[in-house]
């Protein structure tokens, strides 16, 4: 029995901790800078133009983004699965399964754009997010629009001259959220895509906030618009999630309700 309740107790801490390294997974920074010396605007205008144009990117209404994961966690490797659905402008769902030393966890995440929840990987029971929790997934939830307009987001960026990133001499752009909450952008000049942002997030051994580094790669054209297909999650300068996006589709006519988990 006691051994019983060991192997439980280490379940629990897995799950926890789980629950504590997705909680800002995506809290991505959407643009990035394609030459020093010019204005924000004149930045962003640019960088719409690399993902494919302000045209193509308003037709975006709603993305579903499907492949798998590799988790780093406690010393141990799990492997996984992940769909992650957005609808414009505001609107998120995340879909987790993981297989790890005999057991088995799934997660979902999702935000209707005033509300957000979690499901309970043991139980499954959805548990509503509120204050911090809430306001990082709102920001997470945010798609096309939040390229287009920022503005109407109350977010601002600002040119930051150039940074080496691995190696690679990237410009750099400053994200501020209208709560004064910052994300610095990183990009290959070569292209004006997205090389790496950096910012808050979450240590999946504690569930503290530190420094979080995602890097993108593997761009492909989906329609009209460029998306990563790769991403690489650091904290403490080594890798601890690597995401690969097999299947992307745009504008399949999610319902509403898909990213309402309760009431």
């Amino acid at each position: 029995m006691k051994e019983d309740r060991g192997i439980r107790g280490e379940e629990e801490s897995m799950k926890r901790r789980l629950m504590f390294a997705v909680a800002g997974l995506f809290l991505i920074g959407t643009f990035a800078p394609n030459a020093s010396g010019q204005t924000a605007k004149e930045i962003l205008d640019k960088v719409i133009e690399a993902q494919g144009g302000r045209k193509a990117l308003a037709a975006v209404k709603d993305t579903t983004i499907s492949g798998t994961l590799q988790m780093n966690l406690m010393g141990m490797t799990m492997g996984g699965t992940i769909t992650l659905h957005q609808k414009e402008p505001n609107k998120m769902r995340m879909d987790m399964e993981f297989a790890v030393e005999g057991f088995n966890m799934a997660m979902t995440q999702a935000c209707d754009g005033e509300r957000a929840w979690t499901t309970d990987p043991q139980s499954g029971t959805v548990q509503a997010l509120t204050g911090k929790q809430l306001e990082d997934m709102k920001k997470q939830a945010l798609g096309t629009d939040a390229t287009l307009n920022p503005e109407k987001y109350g977010i601002s960026f600002a040119a930051k001259g150039r940074e080496k990133v691995q190696g690679k001499e990237c410009l750099v752009l400053e994200q501020t959220f209208k709560d004064g909450e910052k994300y610095t952008i990183y990009v290959d000049p070569a292209t004006s895509l997205i090389f790496m942002t950096r910012g808050p997030g979450t240590d999946p051994q504690t569930g503290a906030e530190v420094e979080s580094e995602t890097y993108f790669s593997d761009y492909k054209k989906v329609g009209s618009v460029m998306i990563a297909h790769g991403m690489s999650i650091h904290q403490g300068g080594s890798e601890f999630l690597k995401m690969s996006f097999a299947k992307i589709v745009l504008n399949s006519n999610l319902d509403d309700n898909v990213f309402v988990l309760g009431k």
